[in-house]
C-alpha cells in the first residue's frame, strides 16, 4: 500500500497536456499492471482511501477504477477492486528485449496506390460528418500556415514529416490512446494506403506470410497481396481475431494485421487477453503486429487502450489516419514504429514516401496544439452516436428480412447479414442506381476465407432527419432482389 502510494505520488503529476488526472491515474494503474508491480490477485486501496491519499477528486479515482475494469485489467467483488490475472508476463524493457524484436525485411517492390475519388453518396463506409466540420476554424489555421511559409519550405520537405506535426501527433497519442511514442517515432504518409504499403516493403519479403483479419480491411488486403505477402485468412469472433493454435503452428505469419479497437468491417473489440497473447506469440515467432487504430476516436464507452502501449518495446507498428477523423481530402496519416528500429528504417524511407503538404502539415499540428482536434472528436462522438441511433430506428422500421447487425461500440459503420438467396452484389450494383453506396461484406472476403453475405453501411455523413428515407430506399432494393431470387 504504501509502495503504491509513493508510486501514484511520484508518476501521476507527469501527465501530457490535454490528459485528465482521472486518464492518468488509469494509466499508471494499468502499467503497474503489466509490469506486475501490482500482482494478480491483490487489492486496490478503497476509492475513498486513494483519493485522499493522492488529494485528488473520488470521482478521479472511481473514473480509472472503472476504466480499467472495462479493460480487464481489474475486477470488482464483495472486498473491493481486485487485479486480474492476465495470462501473460510482460517483461520490462531492456537492450536484451529490444534485441528480441523481429528482423526487417531485406527487400521490398512498390505498390501502386488504389484510385478513389467522388462525392460521398449516403452508406459510404469510411466518410465522416464533412457537414459538421469546423471548415471556418480550419481555414484560419491554413491561412496562418501559408503566410509563414518561406520560398525554402517550397522544396521537398523531410520525408518524415513536419517535425511540428509529428510533436503534436506524438502528444495525442500518449495522452489519449496510451500510445508508448517519441516524436522520432512518428512517419507521416499520405494515407492509410501509404502506411500499408511502407509496411509491407520494410517488415516481410515476397512470399512470407501476412495474417489478415477474415473479413477484412480491403485496402490491406491490396497491399499485401500486391507486395507478393502470402495472405492467411484468420477468424473474427465476438472477442476480435481468434488464431488457432494449429495456425499458430503450421502457418506461422511475418506480419499480422489487425484493428483491435473497431475490427473493420464487423465492429467487435478486441479483448484484453487476447491483445497481451497475440503480442507473446507475435514475440515467439518472430512477426510484427500491425494495428490499425483507424476509428478509435468514434468509440464510445471506455474503449481499450490501444495495443502499441500495452507491453515496452512491443512488436507492433501503429497506424493512425486524419481521414476519418477530419476529412479524406487532407490525404494526412501516421505510423508509429517501435524506437528499437527507428535509426534502420527512416534511412530507408527515402524514395518510398512523397514528402510533401508542408502547409496542411503546418496547419493540422496547430489544429491538435490549440485543442480544436479533440473538441471536434467530442463533438463527433455525440454527433455519430445520433447518426448511429437514427440507423438502427430505420432499420427496424424499415427491413423487408430479419435483422442482424454487427454488436456496434460506437464508430463509423454497421454492417449487417444478408440471407443466402439475397446476393450482397446484386443489392449493391442496384443501390448505386439510386444514389445510395454499401458495400458488400463479401468483398471483405480474404482469398481462401469462407465469403460472407451481407452490406456495410456507412452512416457518419448522412444527417439523422434523412436516414430513414435512405433505408427505406435500401431496403425496397433488398426486396427486389431477394423477389427476383425466390422467383
Amino acid at each position: 500500500m504504501i509502495d503504491l502510494i509513493f508510486m501514484l505520488r511520484r508518476d501521476l503529476p507527469r501527465r501530457e497536456a490535454g490528459q485528465s488526472t482521472g486518464r492518468r491515474l488509469a494509466e499508471v494503474l494499468r502499467r503497474a499492471v503489466l509490469d506486475q508491480s501490482l500482482t494478480a490477485g491483490g487489492m486496490l486501496p478503497a476509492s475513498r482511501v486513494l483519493a485522499h491519499e493522492l488529494g485528488v477528486a473520488r470521482n478521479t479515482v472511481l473514473y480509472a477504477y472503472e476504466q480499467l475494469t472495462a479493460e480487464g485489467f481489474v475486477r470488482a467483488d464483495r472486498q473491493g477492486t481486485v487485479v486480474c490475472h492476465l495470462g501473460s508476463t510482460m517483461p520490462a524493457g531492456s537492450a536484451a528485449h529490444r534485441a528480441r524484436l523481429p528482423p526487417l525485411a531485406h527487400r521490398a517492390r512498390p505498390v501502386d496506390l488504389p484510385l478513389e475519388g467522388g462525392s460521398p453518396r449516403p452508406f459510404e463506409p469510411g466518410v465522416p460528418a464533412l457537414d459538421a466540420f469546423p471548415l471556418k476554424r480550419w481555414r484560419q489555421y491554413a491561412i496562418q500556415a501559408w503566410k509563414a511559409m518561406t520560398p525554402a519550405m517550397l522544396d521537398r520537405r523531410v520525408v518524415t514529416g513536419e517535425p511540428v506535426l509529428r510533436v503534436a501527433i506524438a502528444g495525442y497519442l500518449r495522452a489519449s490512446r496510451g500510445v508508448r511514442c517519441e516524436p522520432e517515432q512518428v512517419i507521416i504518409t499520405s494515407g492509410t494506403q501509404e502506411s500499408l504499403i511502407l509496411c509491407a516493403q520494410l517488415l516481410a519479403d515476397p512470399g512470407e506470410r501476412a495474417w489478415m483479419e477474415h473479413p477484412g480491411y480491403p485496402g490491406a488486403i491490396h497491399a499485401f497481396a500486391a507486395a507478393g505477402l502470402a495472405l492467411v485468412p484468420v477468424p473474427v469472433d465476438e472477442q476480435g481475431l481468434a488464431p488457432s493454435p494449429a495456425l499458430w503452428k503450421n502457418k506461422p505469419p511475418r506480419l499480422i494485421y489487425t484493428t483491435p479497437s473497431h475490427q473493420y468491417p464487423q465492429g467487435v473489440m478486441l479483448s484484453l487477453p487476447r491483445r497481451l497473447a497475440l503480442i507473446e506469440r507475435a514475440r515467439e515467432h518472430g512477426s510484427w503486429i500491425i494495428e490499425d487504430d483507424y476509428d478509435s476516436e468514434f468509440c464510445r464507452g471506455m474503449p481499450l487502450a490501444a495495443m502499441q502501449g500495452l507491453a515496452p518495446d512491443a512488436p507492433v507498428v501503429y497506424l493512425g489516419t486524419f481521414s476519418k477523423t477530419l476529412y479524406p481530402a487532407l490525404r494526412l496519416a501516421f505510423v508509429v514504429l517501435p524506437q528499437a528500429v527507428v535509426e534502420q528504417i527512416v534511412p530507408a524511407l527515402g524514395g518510398r514516401l512523397s514528402p510533401g503538404r508542408a502547409a496542411e502539415q503546418e496547419a493540422l499540428a496547430a489544429f491538435i496544439h490549440q485543442g480544436d482536434f479533440t473538441a471536434h472528436l467530442r463533438q463527433m462522438r455525440r454527433l455519430y452516436a445520433e447518426r448511429e441511433a437514427a440507423l438502427r430506428a430505420a432499420l427496424e422500421a424499415h427491413w423487408p428480412l430479419s435483422l442482424t447487425l454487427s454488436p456496434g461500440a460506437g464508430g463509423m459503420h454497421l454492417s449487417l447479414v444478408l440471407p443466402t438467396h439475397v446476393s450482397d452484389l446484386e443489392v449493391v450494383r442496384r443501390a448505386a442506381f439510386r444514389g445510395l453506396e454499401p458495400r458488400a461484406l463479401s468483398t471483405f472476403s480474404v482469398h481462401g476465407g469462407r465469403p460472407l453475405n451481407g452490406l456495410v453501411l456507412g452512416y457518419a455523413n448522412i444527417a439523422s432527419e434523412r436516414m430513414g428515407e435512405h433505408v427505406a430506399s435500401l431496403a425496397a432494393v433488398v426486396r427486389q432482389v431477394s423477389r427476383k431470387r425466390r422467383g
